[in-house]
């Protein structure tokens, strides 16, 4: 089979959540103010959402220290939102989809900034009840709501809310701006031509090849399928530096559009959209973020503490050689005025990872 068309379904989502962000980050709230009764809400439980006891602790205990600041702690704040992409053809977005995108949405209302961290689909971690494997495996389990609690359960972390994006839309939301500027290498060339052909065959299209390297306006087709190129030097990892580069581009590109433009990229991503979000809690997020600047874009686990490795039955997987300090840098990624210790149950977790694939990785 065709290496394109093995991958064909891989990393289509992470564009299409980031252009949600970006769609809120450009300020075009009364755009998606008429668009609300479009995104399909689906309530959880949130007695079902696990969050580690000894965070809450770890608040609480630092909101007392400062009780004489009542007004500063007032200001300071963060919204923690887990965003998902989705391999939905058929519209369905919750439990037995594949969560081929994983992203922590972190906003920070004091200094107007958004964070965005991907979790690599394939790290290896605990999938919320004590069964390790894949990281997206917890999506398909459980839905959004196991998938919140992988999240919760191995990084510390406090989410209750989600968004959930099916992959179609990102061709069009791209067309709309009118194309992206991107650098080409030649060993780009080849990969990019063959995705293309494979998404053009599967949605029954034409396309366009790219014919020669340097920077030059990629279309729709042309941007997508150079976000999800894979085998060149740096595989899965350059593959997601490919996808902040589009992103970035976008970005550029919808600075200067017209309402009109902008409009075209908000509908083409929010009919895809689920979440647990209501739709006057959506307006409250939107009008917290308008405005606001993309400070930070990574992925979980960070260069120099991950390794890949075949594990078994389980297949090719990132392992986070370190998950402790992995959080520790996480959490000094997200909250930089705090200081942070790595619960018990992230320490236990970490061994159990390392005694799981330790013989696995050379």
């Amino acid at each position: 089979m065709d290496k394109g068309k093995q991958d064909f379904r891989g990393s289509i989502p992470l564009l299409i959540v980031e252009i949600f962000v970006l769609a809120i980050a450009v300020g075009v709230m009364y755009v998606v103010v008429t668009m609300t009764s479009e995104v399909n809400h689906k309530e959880i439980d949130e007695e079902n959402i696990v969050i580690n006891e000894e965070i809450v602790k770890k608040k609480t205990t630092e909101v007392k220290q400062t009780e004489k600041e009542k007004e500063e702690v007032k200001k300071k704040g963060y919204r923690n939102i887990a965003l998902f992409g989705v391999d939905a053809r058929d519209g369905e977005l919750g439990r037995g989809t594949r969560s081929d995108t994983i992203m922590i949405a972190s906003i920070n209302q004091d200094t107007q900034e958004i964070k965005l961290i991907s979790v690599f689909r394939d790290t290896y971690l605990n999938l919320s009840n004590d069964s390790y494997n894949k990281c997206n495996t917890a999506y398909a389990q459980g839905g959004p709501e196991q998938a919140i609690n992988m999240l919760n359960m191995n990084l510390d972390l406090d989410i209750t809310d989600y968004v959930t994006i099916g992959f179609s839309g990102l061709i069009d939301a791209v067309d709309a701006l009118g194309g992206v500027e991107i650098e080409i290498t030649d060993s780009e060339i080849s990969h990019l031509n063959n995705y293309q052909l494979c998404m053009a065959e599967e949605l029954g299209v034409d396309y366009i090849p790219v014919e020669q390297s340097g920077r030059q306006l990629l279309n729709g087709m042309q941007a997508t399928a150079y976000c999800r190129i894979r085998y060149t030097r740096g595989d899965d990892f350059r593959r997601a530096e490919r996808q902040r580069e589009v992103l970035r581009a976008m970005m550029d590109k919808a600075g200067g559009a017209s309402v009109g433009t902008l409009t075209d990229m908000v509908n083409a991503v929010l009919p895809q959209v689920e979440t647990s979000l209501d739709v006057d809690e959506v307006l409250s997020v939107l009008g917290s973020v308008a405005g606001y600047n993309m400070a930070v874009s990574d992925g979980f686990p960070f260069e120099g503490g991950r390794a890949g490795a075949n594990v078994g039955s389980k297949g090719s997987c990132v392992i986070p050689m370190d998950l402790e300090e992995n959080v520790r840098q996480l959490h000094q990624m997200l909250y930089p005025e705090n200081s942070y210790t790595p619960s018990s149950r992230v320490a236990q977790i970490n061994e159990e990872i390392k005694a799981q694939t330790g013989e696995y990785i050379q």
